[in-house]
């Protein structure tokens, strides 16, 4: 096919464009394209951990509220799994939590403690982290390991867990023999609850603590 002048000239500006250039544009074209597949890829495989875990965390709960050995088995197991496995997603913590009130609630207090032990360590990485600190003191307070259940709410309480930290630190002190040091913990904590009918709770205690 013959081309005039003019449209010679677009062709010939076009090929030295595409020997310039075509090459970067190809790789830069397949690299988005890449960079979008991997995209997809990571979204279907968080999904996919997602479902995952809320299989192993929902068969966890109906577990826990089962009775027998069998039961007791399947809840460290799925607990496990979720720790082992699906650690970064917020249905490890939550097992975890289910785990240890159903282990406690059997009198299995060494694996409640073996559960919350693993959450309080993860720190910041999970919000879940301060309550397992305060279930694991209560723990260990059952299991009379007194010192071990001071250590894990010493030092400033996390935001609003002030209260909380300080009436059990009130019932550990109580536990240990020592009076007057588990009444200004719980004088601490109804400041910190306020307006809270905790407070009046917190009062019974310290009222049964002194007429004793």
């Amino acid at each position: 096919m013959a081309y005039d002048l003019e449209e010679q000239e677009k062709l010939d500006a076009l090929k030295a464009w595409w020997d310039r250039y075509g090459t970067v544009s190809m790789a830069l074209l397949l690299a988005v394209v890449a960079s979008f597949a991997g995209w997809r890829g990571w979204q279907w495989y968080q999904g996919h951990q997602a479902g995952q875990a809320m299989g192993y965390f929902e068969a966890l709960e109906s577990a826990a509220g089962q009775q027998g050995d069998d039961a007791v088995a399947r809840v460290k197991a799925a607990s496990a799994t979720l720790r082992e496995d699906y650690a970064s997603s917020g249905y490890a913590a939550r097992g975890v939590l289910v785990a240890a009130w159903a282990l406690e609630q059997r009198g299995d207090l060494a694996g409640a403690r073996e559960q919350l032990q693993w959450l309080a360590a993860s720190g910041p990485a999970s919000a879940l982290a301060p309550v397992a600190r305060l279930r694991l003191a209560g723990v260990l307070l059952q299991d009379k390991k007194y010192d071990e259940a001071l250590a894990q709410i010493q030092g400033e309480a996390p935001v609003g867990f002030a209260a909380l930290y300080a009436d059990r630190r009130g019932d550990i002190l109580a536990a240990q023999g020592k009076p007057a040091e588990a009444v200004e913990a719980w004088r601490a904590a109804i400041q910190a609850f306020g307006a809270d009918p905790a407070t009046q709770i917190v009062q019974l205690k310290i009222d049964a603590l002194n007429g004793a």
